[in-house]
């Protein structure tokens, strides 16, 4: 099984204790796995059954093309909504929007530039600059992140990064950052 992403690993701590967290187009689960083992609710879909069989003791499981079919899942919000190495434009919106009040999305896929490392080099599957902020317009964002990420033993890879969070209403505060990770002077 693949690690989980460093970014996801990073903002994890922030979903709610015992939280929901939907997993979209999860392939293998490798983080619906790593977030089950921490006491998370997930919710994993995918169009691969084959994929998802064996992922039957981890949590809800849908199968579903989500690039050819109606959204699996009207009206659900969770705790978190987590995408990794997944764009589909077309559900960018439905994606924010199943974001709970007090929710976080965690998004990280390739961007313009990764034709220069490899695939996907189709400008259907890469964000454009500032894609990922444009998407999460309504959200707060905690972190964003747009370059070169150099990672053994995939290589690098061009992509963009996002954390964000819904606010449970207008006075409602960010979540507490872990850590600071500001340069120190």
């Amino acid at each position: 099984m693949d690690a989980p992403s460093p970014w996801i690993v990073r903002w994890a701590p922030l979903i709610a204790p015992g939280g929901s967290v939907l997993d979209v187009a999860c392939g293998c689960g490798r983080h619906l796995r790593w977030l089950a083992a921490r006491g998370l609710r997930v919710t994993g879909v995918d169009r691969d059954t084959a994929a998802l069989a064996a992922l039957r003791s981890v949590g809800e499981l849908i199968v579903a093309d989500l690039e050819a079919g109606p959204w699996p899942l009207p009206g659900r919000r969770f705790d978190a909504v987590v995408v990794t190495h997944y764009l589909w434009r077309a559900l960018l919106p439905t994606l924010v929007a199943s974001v709970a009040d007090g929710g976080l999305l965690l998004y990280e896929t390739f961007a313009v530039g990764q034709e220069r490392y490899g695939r996907p080099s189709n400008p259907e599957f890469l964000l454009r600059p500032r894609e990922l902020l444009d998407a999460a317009a309504g959200l707060h964002v905690l972190a964003y992140e747009d370059g070169v990420v150099d990672a053994p033993p995939q290589g690098s890879r061009r992509v963009q990064r996002l954390a964000a969070w819904r606010a449970g209403s207008a006075t409602a505060e960010p979540p507490r950052l872990l850590h600071d990770s500001s340069p120190r002077r």
